[in-house]
């Protein structure tokens, strides 16, 4: 069995690999915690995304790693650096592009117009399943954007982004990004909401202050029995996110997420994702949109 560690003097190969046993064990784990589904096909995966924790801790084994996890020593404090290493947290600025243009050419207006949400009213957005922060300052510009040209900046919103990774969400904290990844964010949102980098952070670019501070960001995990939400909302972008889901979990989850959904409000998925066989108090608006009956 061979490892990687490497020091300033000597580079010593490190790889381990999950036995069936362990591999079997640590996904009945992570479906029970997360409720993240792995099949056989993703053991290679998983394997390849712990072994930076062997590194950290110093580890010579797989096998070696998931006794430490389970132990209450490692439940306690290496549970969230796990969780951190084995989901999936790919996300753009503007993702799926034609599902902003429906919420500010469909949903805003209609919203605000037939019940005064946004107006007489703080109107409730939800990013769950945020990752590192690209798709709830996209809602953040967008709105702001939107305020800003058709209300005079009066439009009342607030905006939820949440994340079962620890890791990601304090990278979304700071709205700092490399440049490359703002090509998707059009140049006059760019020009009123990005900041950038001077001398050695010349590469970066960050959020301005004021998109910052629309967004407000914390962990959850969609198998929590509390959401913590006190208020009902009025959209929620879940997007590619359920796809990790079985069906059963995928109802499970989607059913919690529309008893915080106010009567009219809107539920944005993924173009992978889909509600067939689902049974839900939801009515389809344009595809992979959803809105729930009045």
């Amino acid at each position: 069995m061979k490892s990687v560690i490497q020091d300033k003097k000597q580079k010593t190969l490190y790889h381990s690999s999950l036995s069936d046993k362990d591999f079997r064990r640590l996904r009945k784990f992570i479906y029970n915690e997360c409720g993240i589904n792995l099949p056989d096909y993703k053991k290679i995966l998983i394997e390849s995304r712990l072994q930076k924790r062997l590194r950290i801790l110093k580890i010579s084994s797989l096998s070696q790693y998931c006794n430490y996890l389970f132990s209450a020593l490692g439940m306690k404090n290496e549970l969230s650096n796990m969780i951190d290493a084995i989901t999936t947290n790919k996300t753009d600025f503007f993702r799926e592009p034609d599902q902003f243009v429906y919420l500010t050419q469909t949903v805003l207006p209609e919203l605000i117009s037939d019940k005064g949400i946004g107006i007489r009213k703080t109107m409730s957005l939800w990013s769950a399943g945020c990752s590192s922060g690209e798709e709830p300052y996209t809602l953040a510009m967008v709105l702001s954007d939107y305020s800003e040209r058709i209300y005079h900046n009066s439009l009342d919103f607030r905006i939820l982004a949440t994340d079962v990774s620890l890791s990601v969400l304090k990278k979304a904290k700071t709205g700092i990004y490399e440049h490359e990844h703002i090509d998707p964010i059009p140049y006059h949102l760019r020009k009123k909401y990005l900041l950038k980098g001077k001398k050695t952070m010349e590469d970066l670019v960050r959020v301005t202050p004021k998109i910052r501070e629309l967004v407000t960001f914390r962990r959850l995990n969609f198998l929590d029995g509390n959401f913590g939400l006190s208020e009902p909302l009025d959209i929620v972008f879940c997007r590619n996110v359920i796809i990790y889901f079985d069906r059963k979990t995928q109802e499970q989850v989607l059913r919690r997420i529309c008893s915080h959904l106010r009567p009219g409000g809107y539920l944005f998925l993924g173009h992978s994702e889909t509600l067939n066989q689902l049974t839900l108090p939801l009515v389809p608006a344009i595809p992979t949109v959803y809105r729930k009956p009045l």
